[in-house]
């Protein structure tokens, strides 16, 4: 997918991170930390999709989270249409949350197994001030119709609907505000294979319709292929390559990016000359490897890579990598706070 022209950015995030604190105890506060979100930017347009992407636990999650505020960052900025979300507070952010929703990646536990379909969807609506209940009542039935289910459903319970249907009322629930960002948190990977394209497919159709921005969580390459404009790759906390979707799926140019797809099952056969699989396990972020992070996995690692973190710089055609085989090695004398942020002044000189 390419979006038809420029649109200005809708969502802006600079230096996020998140730190965890790790053991301690009831009565003892752990003074040790992990960083799951290491300092990570990110951009989206309005009527865009950016894919975020990567291995269970590279913190994707945790970044959309913290983007909602649903858990405080713990460091960075986060504008949405061009509004500071951390300097939100109390009842400023109860009433700017109707502007940001979530689709939650299991449609069994996300819906409250006490509530009817209508109780459901008329909530967000009474928690953010709408008082008739006709105007409720319409919502509901226009919200419901759009996601594929009829207003019979109304008075029915989560278990009497399938998973498909659960996730549209999921959608649905999300839509109900009007938001302008919608994050879908792997939105149909706990869906059977039969349904997932009509849920990928309500997806892209709302979003034309009703000029929704995306930023879409997922593992499975071909979901990120089929939905975003944009993707991210994240490892380990980090960033370490973005541009066009159909570009970097291309011409992959961060070795990370390079194990991803071929890890997707082909038709052809490895004889192909394909990469094989990614050898390992991501490592723990409570004892990161210096460097690069990808290192000890890293086919192509360098000296440079166990001993230097890249950052990301441009490549041209809106993509970025953060690899030492797409910039100059910092001098071996170089620390490696001050390698960083020289070779990024040159880079923007």
């Amino acid at each position: 997918m390419n979006p038809s022209s420029p649109q200005p950015s809708l969502l802006e995030v600079r230096g996020l991170r998140k730190e965890f604190p790790v053991g301690g105890g009831l009565f003892r506060r752990s003074r040790e930390q992990i960083q799951v979100v290491d300092g990570i930017d990110l951009e989206l347009a309005a009527g865009e999709t950016l894919g975020l992407v990567g291995e269970s636990g590279c913190g994707k999650t945790t970044t959309a989270r913290c983007i909602l505020r649903l858990i405080e960052p713990s460091e960075g900025e986060i504008r949405l249409e061009g509004t500071d979300l951390r300097a939100l507070d109390g009842e400023e952010l109860r009433r700017f949350r109707s502007r940001m929703q979530i689709v939650f990646q299991d449609p069994y536990g996300s819906l409250n197994p006490r509530l009817t379909v209508a109780q459901t969807l008329e909530e967000p609506l009474q928690v953010h001030g709408v008082r008739e209940p006709d105007e409720r009542r319409r919502r509901v039935g226009e919200i419901l119709e759009r996601v594929g289910l009829g207003r019979e459903h109304l008075r029915r319970y989560p278990h009497e609907f399938s998973g498909g249907q659960r996730q549209g009322i999921g959608i649905a629930r999300a839509l109900i505000l009007r938001p302008r960002l919608v994050i879908a948190d792997e939105p149909v990977s706990a869906l059977d294979v039969s349904v997932q394209a009509q849920i990928l497919n309500l997806l892209v159709e709302l979003q034309r319709d009703l000029g929704l921005s995306y930023l879409l969580i997922s593992h499975d390459l071909s979901v990120v292929e089929h939905m975003s404009h944009r993707v991210a790759v994240m490892y380990l906390g980090r960033i370490v390559e973005e541009g066009p979707t159909a570009q970097v799926l291309a011409d992959p140019q961060h070795p990370y990016t390079k194990a991803l797809l071929a890890a997707v099952p082909r038709v052809e056969s490895a004889a192909a000359g394909r990469p094989g699989p990614l050898p390992g396990d991501p490592p723990s972020p409570r004892n990161p490897p210096s460097g690069c992070a990808f290192h000890p996995r890293c086919p192509e690692a360098r000296e440079e890579c166990r001993v230097h973190r890249p950052e990301l710089i441009e490549l041209g055609s809106g993509c970025r990598a953060a690899c030492w085989n797409h910039a100059e090695p910092p001098s071996p004398s170089a620390s490696n706070g001050v390698s960083h942020k020289s070779l990024g002044a040159q880079r923007r000189g």
